[in-house]
């Protein structure tokens, strides 16, 4: 054939022209999305942590109830001061009168346990405003006598201490106190030492009466209460943590609410010992996919386009 008839060649008419299309195969292949739909093990683990919470709650409540609550601030004071570092406690006070003067020249002794079974102790006098000051001695219990000369009489009021360990960066623990002395008649109404009929030495002694709860330093009191507010601040936002995993059917902030009830520690560690088991209990929830389709997909058709 010769390229001028090559060239006038124009095909074979008549026949029809195919159309454009899309062609789809069928597939058993499905979609599926992470599932925020809560698991029953996911719900019992949040009614678990509330309940913790709770608990962390009524524990700071304890603690913010210092005079009904089940621990005092001077136990809470004296575990701590087992544990604080010897020679780290300072003691500033005043000695009044009954009539609120300061006394001068009292004689101030005081005696506390340096080690079990051994006793130290340390005399000094008040000065002019009727101050004294000890330094250097070890947090914990302690007694003081103070010594007051009065005409004839030599009064002796004796009171039972519960020395401040260091409060958390702190080197020293610091006790500021006042002492009142009674006045000579309430001396006079004491019995004497030893069943005396009479005495010049006359002793009010509170020892005894204060062995249940010594004195404190009134501020040791106050962090013991902020602590109570702190460990229910803590239990609140778990509670809410809670909550908002609830919502969102997300293990991640369930988790979360977990940590915040571990730190609602209370006396006795119960928040503390139950958040954590909570927390482990939080990496036992399996994870779950939802799937999108869930009939055959028929793709045998064609779709112009």
């Amino acid at each position: 054939m010769s390229e001028e008839e090559v060239s006038d060649w124009v095909g074979i008419e008549g026949l029809p022209e195919p159309e454009p299309s899309t062609m789809f195969a069928t597939s058993n292949a499905t979609f599926t999305i992470p599932d925020t739909t809560l698991h029953p093990i996911t719900k019992s683990i949040a009614i678990f942590v509330l309940f913790i919470a709770a608990s962390g709650f009524l524990n700071g409540l304890d603690y913010a109830s210092p005079e009904s609550g089940l621990v005092q601030p001077d136990e809470f004071v004296y575990q701590l001061s087992q544990t604080a570092p010897p020679n780290s406690a300072i003691l500033d006070g005043k000695v009044y009168d009954h009539n609120g003067e300061p006394i001068e020249d009292a004689e101030i002794v005081l005696e506390w346990e340096e080690k079990p079974g051994w006793f130290n102790s340390s005399v000094t006098r008040t000065d002019a405003n009727g101050s004294f000051s000890y330094e250097y001695i070890k947090p914990g219990l302690a007694r003081i006598d103070i010594t007051v000369e009065r005409s004839n009489y030599t009064d002796t009021l004796v009171e039972r201490l519960l020395l401040s360990p260091p409060a958390l960066i702190e080197p020293y623990g610091f006790t500021r106190l006042d002492f009142i002395v009674p006045s000579a008649e309430m001396f006079a109404d004491e019995p004497c030492p030893f069943e005396q009929e009479t005495c010049t030495n006359r002793l009010i002694d509170r020892n005894l009466e204060q062995k249940e709860n010594p004195r404190m330093d009134p501020s040791a009191a106050g962090i013991y209460i902020m602590i109570g507010y702190a460990f229910m601040g803590v239990a609140v936002i778990a509670v809410g943590f809670v909550i908002w995993s609830l919502r969102t059917g997300s293990v991640a902030i369930l988790r979360m609410s977990t940590i915040f009830a571990f730190f609602g520690m209370g006396h006795y560690y119960a928040a503390c010992i139950l958040g954590l088991t909570a927390f482990l209990l939080t990496f036992a929830i399996p994870k779950r996919n939802k799937v999108l389709n869930t009939t055959p997909f028929d793709a045998n058709t064609q779709t112009p386009l």
